[in-house]
């Protein structure tokens, strides 16, 4: 059975703490895993291990054994999914300077035969229940905003709320997942006591929805072609739709010159957009961002 187990700490419990701790073991049920903070060796271990397999980085992997372990040891979050004594799932975060009041997840995975059974969703709530539990009130971390299912993960099942675009912030990654791409990020913030995000996490997302945003008069800042690539359009509308490939993955390997044209142009549409005021509010399972100006 699914279940988060030693959720302790030093935070005083309250209503919204609860709240978070129910709403951690719920995913987990659900999910079918148990969550848990790693700190043995061995699961240390196993976490470097998982990562190199989903990475493709046996050589290199993206965490090491030996920062797992003086993570744990200086009071850093690392979680673990467990299918019985099978690890697949895992997340590492550490904290900001003490005056930010924050965790920045630094990285997440989940095995590739449990895609789409929500175990990244069990981890990131069993983070956020943790957090919580230390007093800490935001968490932040950055994906590639290429990513579509990423992009609908991180804005709509869990409400986070972008914060800033780095253009290619980790430098050269070559790996599997990335491939020779330059590694854009958008930065998110995930503020662990809004109303959206307790929602979010209860299992009430809400998603944005293109059509009913061009009905409403929104502008296409960034569409797909004829030909798969992207079509710039107007960047001058109250609501901005910024469009992404369904498959960017996919796309590296088959056409890493069409998947490279896709990161410059949403780069140049998203960072124009916020330069000039606007902020991405949202994103539509269709595989648009939902940007909007508060002010002309």
């Amino acid at each position: 059975m699914g279940t988060v187990t030693n959720l302790t700490g030093a935070g005083a419990v309250d209503a919204d703490l609860d709240r978070a701790v129910q709403a951690a073991d719920a995913a987990a049920l659900a999910a079918g895993v148990s969550v848990r903070e790693v700190a043995d060796l061995a699961e240390l271990a196993a976490v470097v291990a998982l990562y190199a397999d989903i990475w493709g980085r046996d050589a290199n992997p993206p965490m090491t054994l030996e920062l797992l372990r003086a993570f744990t040891k200086a009071g850093n979050y690392v979680g673990g999914a467990f299918e019985g004594d099978r690890l697949v799932g895992a997340c590492v975060g550490f904290f900001h300077a003490p005056a930010e009041d924050a965790l920045h997840s630094h990285i997440a995975g989940v095995a590739g035969d449990v895609l789409g059974r929500h175990v990244g969703f069990a981890l990131k709530l069993h983070q956020r229940a943790w957090a919580m539990l230390r007093g800490v009130s935001e968490i932040a971390w950055t994906f590639d905003p290429l990513v579509s299912r990423n992009a609908y993960f991180n804005l709509v099942k869990l409400a986070a709320r972008p914060a800033e675009y780095l253009p290619n912030f980790y430098g050269a990654m070559l790996d599997t997942l990335n491939g020779d791409d330059d590694s854009d990020r958008l930065l998110v913030r995930w503020s662990l006591r809004d109303p959206a995000v307790v929602a979010a996490c209860s299992g009430s997302a809400a998603p944005s929805s293109v059509a009913d945003e061009l009905a409403a008069g929104a502008v296409v800042a960034l569409g797909i072609g004829a030909d798969g690539g992207p079509e710039p359009g107007a960047l001058d509308g109250t609501t901005s739709l910024v469009a992404v490939p369904p498959h960017i993955g996919a796309l590296r390997n088959a056409d890493p010159a069409l998947a490279q044209k896709w990161r410059l142009a949403v780069r140049e549409a998203l960072s124009a957009l916020v330069e000039d005021g606007a902020q991405i509010v949202g994103f539509d399972r269709v595989g648009c961002y939902v940007v909007r100006r508060t002010q002309k």
